[in-house]
């Protein structure tokens, strides 16, 4: 707990280009945590390395993460937005954790198994003990609450435990994780395959709408969207695509499915993907266009990452040496 506010840490790869569904499921719901919580947000680039990256590439992802972070809405000054990359601690933490974490635990992690059926020629330790990392990401901040999916729900399970288990050899050390049981986003599924989440990394790309595809892009992707034969706008589970839609439609104009059904009633599936895109649109112009304006100020951007990385270095650090003083290691002469 800090200044009497419960910790909640959450954060985002530097990979690929942020979504629709990332921003509906995730980040416009952040925004307004930080009246609640003390929020840390990490760009979480190390775990990114866990599949090889262009360096170049994954340092402009990593900033402009960032920047969107803050054109979406979080206030820096509010919210600590920082480099994973830029607080050792992580990976100091995530080397003891390693000692308290179990091979039988890491081997049921089905994400370890998905993501090795896919990188074949890539399946290196980082991806195996990518959890263990993400466990020193959370108790690093003593955080009480992190937003997770059902994808990563897993992942804190196994924070749990070791953080428990490390807990009992040496006392009250971490401050035990639970799920975020707040408001959630709404759950944006692949334009194309409405079965799947929409994805950063999926191929097709007409299946996802990125958070800078232009109005043009947007409305194109709306009107390819997958849908089916019945021809009314209805919100069943044999219509996964119109479903999909309408999830999307009000998540960005703040409408309920019934009031959205009652409005499309005995219109056609192009006029409702028409609405649909439209209003993705006016979700995303102001987003973009603050990034842009955001990405001109270096300097700015520059001060931000400066000043967050020395608020999560100062917390990160309290819990640190605490973690370090309980297995053992020598105290370091400052």
């Amino acid at each position: 707990m800090i200044d009497n506010k419960k910790v909640l840490f959450s954060g985002m790869q530097a990979t690929g280009e942020l979504t629709l569904g990332n921003y509906l499921g995730a980040l416009k719901n952040w925004v307004t945590l930080c009246d609640e919580y003390e929020c840390f947000y990490s760009v979480v680039d190390m775990h990114s390395i866990t599949v090889r990256q262009d360096p170049a590439e994954l340092r402009k992802r990593a900033r402009n993460l960032l920047t969107l972070y803050i054109a979406a809405g979080l206030d820096p000054e509010k919210n600590c937005l920082y480099y994973q990359s830029h607080v050792s601690a992580h990976a100091e933490l995530a080397w003891i954790l390693n000692c308290y974490a179990y091979m039988g635990e890491l081997n049921r992690m089905t994400q370890f198994k998905d993501k090795a059926a896919k990188h074949t020629e890539n399946i290196n330790t980082g991806l195996y003990t990518y959890p263990v990392l993400m466990a020193a990401d959370i108790l690093l901040y003593q955080a009480d609450v992190v937003p997770v999916g059902k994808d990563q729900m897993q992942h804190l399970e196994l924070c749990r435990d070791v953080a428990q288990r490390f807990n009992g050899i040496y006392g009250d050390v971490f401050t035990i994780p639970e799920g975020y049981l707040g408001k959630v986003g709404a759950k944006i599924m692949s334009l194309q395959d409405p079965e799947r989440k929409m994805s950063k990394s999926d191929e097709n790309a007409n299946a996802s709408i990125y958070l800078m595809d232009d109005p043009d892009t947007i409305m194109r992707k709306c009107k390819r969207a997958v849908t089916d034969s019945l021809g009314c706008v209805s919100y069943g589970e044999e219509q996964p695509g119109i479903r999909n839609l309408l999830d999307i439609y009000c998540a960005c104009n703040g409408k309920s499915t019934e009031e959205a059904v009652k409005e499309f009633d005995g219109k056609g599936y192009g006029e409702f993907k028409m609405a649909v895109g439209e209003s993705v649109v006016t979700v995303l112009k102001p987003i973009q266009e603050r990034f842009t304006q955001l990405s001109t100020d270096k300097a700015y951007i520059d001060q931000i990452i400066k000043n967050n990385a020395e608020k999560a270095n100062y917390y990160a650090q309290k819990t640190l040496r605490k973690v370090q003083k309980k297995v053992g290691f020598p105290e370091r002469i400052r």
